[in-house]
């Protein structure tokens, strides 16, 4: 049986009925597509996207972490800002109407305000700025099809649901139903099941909710299920 592996691993490197002067250089290229089939680690890091203007809410290292769980459609294209809070204010009919002309994907990332602010309004700069200071939790989602008004759910299985926390943790689709994004006039819903959602955001953008969902099997992205947003940005991959 020695013999038999032994034979085994030399037949690639046999020279036999090779014409003399050719055997070395199958043996190199051999070598050469070993070395092509092999992993490299480099190439297998999370790159950066390029983003057409900086984020508020998403660190290098929070893309880069995020860019390993897109589809393959979207890789290698940059980021667009359609919408950000900090530019546009807080409106979800503002983000509708940035999401017009867009068919998607779309990426939407936030930060909460770890209960800052529990009750009233749009936060003020003021508020923004002690909030910057203060503890925060970043989550959001990943939507195959861009933010829009519908009397129903749609989107399809590449969506997903994430936080950060001490590490990312993705939440991608169970296929128990097919509730991946709804959007009204006065709330935009993802995930649901139960009668909860496992994203929900007001018309003003500031409340929001996150539950345990069907869709997602996801748990609660932010660190209380009731939570105000700090910060929120949508961005369109394509």
């Amino acid at each position: 049986m020695k013999g038999l592996r032994w034979r085994y691993t030399r037949l690639p490197s046999q020279v036999e009925d090779t014409p003399s002067g050719e055997g070395g250089e199958e043996e190199e290229e051999e070598e050469e597509e070993e070395k092509e089939a092999a992993p490299d680690p480099a190439l297998e890091d999370p790159m950066e996207p390029q983003l057409t203007e900086a984020s508020q809410v998403l660190g290098a290292s929070e893309m880069r972490q995020l860019s390993l769980y897109l589809p393959p459609s979207v890789t290698g294209h940059s980021w667009s800002l359609a919408f950000g809070t900090a530019r546009d204010g807080f409106s979800l009919r503002s983000l509708y109407r940035q999401m017009e002309g867009h068919s998607g994907p779309v990426l939407l990332a936030l930060k909460d305000q770890d209960g800052q602010g529990v009750s009233g309004g749009p936060p003020s700069p003021f508020q923004l700025q002690t909030a910057r200071s203060s503890a925060f939790q970043m989550f959001g989602a990943f939507s195959s099809s861009a933010f829009q008004l519908s009397k129903g759910f749609y989107g399809t299985g590449e969506t997903f649901l994430f936080s950060f926390s001490s590490q990312l943790k993705v939440f991608k689709w169970t296929g128990s139903n097919s509730f991946f994004v709804k959007g009204d006039v006065d709330s935009l819903m993802m995930g649901s099941g139960s009668g909860e959602f496992g994203l929900w955001l007001d018309g003003d953008l500031y409340h929001g909710e996150s539950h345990p969902c069907a869709t997602f099997n996801n748990e609660v992205l932010a660190r209380r299920e009731q939570f105000c947003i700090q910060e929120l940005e949508a961005w369109v991959l394509s």
